[in-house]
């Protein structure tokens, strides 16, 4: 096996447009780059020469992207707006403001508003929020959404 900075130097720039190629960011692909590699020097001896050190190299870059995302969930997941309809969004923060949207979020009964805290401040998954509440993933989805129609037809009634 070639010595780890030449495996740097011949592969890092295929890391790095393989993880730009997945996150569109050129400072969190640098970043996930770095990591993928300390993750290599770290772990060399699992390597056992099957595939191509290249092919290893980025199954370690998608592990870190995996990591990372979980991490870092999307902003459109964490978005006050999310509750509300896309093609309404403007429209609502325009109409309400962004404090009449957050009363109507704290005015919501429970379980909901924990839910909707949870999922778009906390940047929680659904399986961590289940967790938390003592109850399913699949419980605190059909939750989330509940709550969010309930707090969409409060806003849509308020409008009238």
């Amino acid at each position: 096996m070639q010595p780890m900075d030449e495996v740097y130097q011949k592969y890092a720039q295929t890391v790095y447009i393989f993880l730009l190629s997945k996150v569109h960011d050129q400072d969190i692909a640098e970043e996930l780059t770095q990591e993928t590699f300390y993750q290599a020097v770290k772990n060399i001896g699992r390597f056992d020469g099957t595939c191509r050190i290249s092919t290893w190299l980025c199954a370690i870059a998608k592990n870190q992207l995996k990591t990372y995302r979980r991490k870092n969930p999307p902003m459109e997941d964490m978005q006050l707006v999310d509750i509300i309809q896309p093609s309404a969004e403007n429209h609502a923060l325009d109409t309400m403001g962004r404090i009449e949207l957050m009363k109507k979020l704290h005015g919501c009964p429970e379980p909901f508003r924990e839910i909707l805290y949870l999922r778009i401040f906390g940047g929680l998954s659904f399986k961590e929020i289940g967790e938390i509440m003592g109850e399913t993933e699949n419980w605190a989805r059909v939750t989330y959404y509940r709550g969010k129609e309930k707090l969409r037809k409060e806003i849509d009634e308020n409008e009238k």
